[in-house]
């Protein structure tokens, strides 16, 4: 198994500025455009984690609570939230941010599972992630709900299974 490594060690950030092409006639940034800067920089921090090559294997809700438009500067943070054997959750936080007016808000979370894969493109093991913020320990006792709700939906796991879900609701 490859040595444990830190949550903060997968942090990855992006900032860039919308431009015309990046935008939808009402003039902000296309919820398409911005799934795949979600999509590629979620990718950069899962490499950074598990050194490996990795394919996303599933992009949870995504919703758009706030617009970007043009000229503002999107910023994108992502890092790993928990590991599993070949697997990790990454959450990507996305800010837009008018530098002129001096506003930066929260546009976006989206929580990510990306898989490593060796050159045959076969699953391979991961190391742990290590969290060590308070902010990083509850994204990590999360995860894994959220892991055991994303293998329901895909039909991987039964309800009853889901030990980590039923607890929430004192199910027995």
């Amino acid at each position: 198994m490859p040595k444990p490594k830190k949550v903060s060690e997968s942090l990855s950030i992006k900032s860039e500025m919308i431009m015309p092409n990046d935008t939808n006639t009402l003039g902000n940034l296309m919820g398409g455009n911005l799934m795949r800067m979600v999509d590629v920089i979620g990718a950069i921090a899962a490499q950074k984690h598990s050194n490996r090559i990795v394919v996303t294997a599933s992009i949870d809700n995504v919703s758009f609570t706030n617009v970007v438009p043009l000229g503002d500067v999107v910023t994108l943070e992502a890092k790993v939230t928990r590991s599993f054997n070949t697997s990790m959750e990454v959450v990507v936080t996305v800010y837009t941010e008018n530098i002129p007016a001096g506003t930066k808000k929260q546009t976006n979370q989206a929580f990510l599972t990306f898989v490593a894969v060796d050159q045959s493109g076969r699953p391979i093991e991961i190391a742990e992630a290590i969290p060590e913020t308070e902010e990083e320990k509850a994204f990590y006792e999360a995860a894994l709900r959220r892991r055991q709700l994303r293998l329901i939906l895909a039909g991987r796991m039964k309800p009853n299974d889901a030990t980590e879900l039923r607890a929430l609701f004192d199910l027995k």
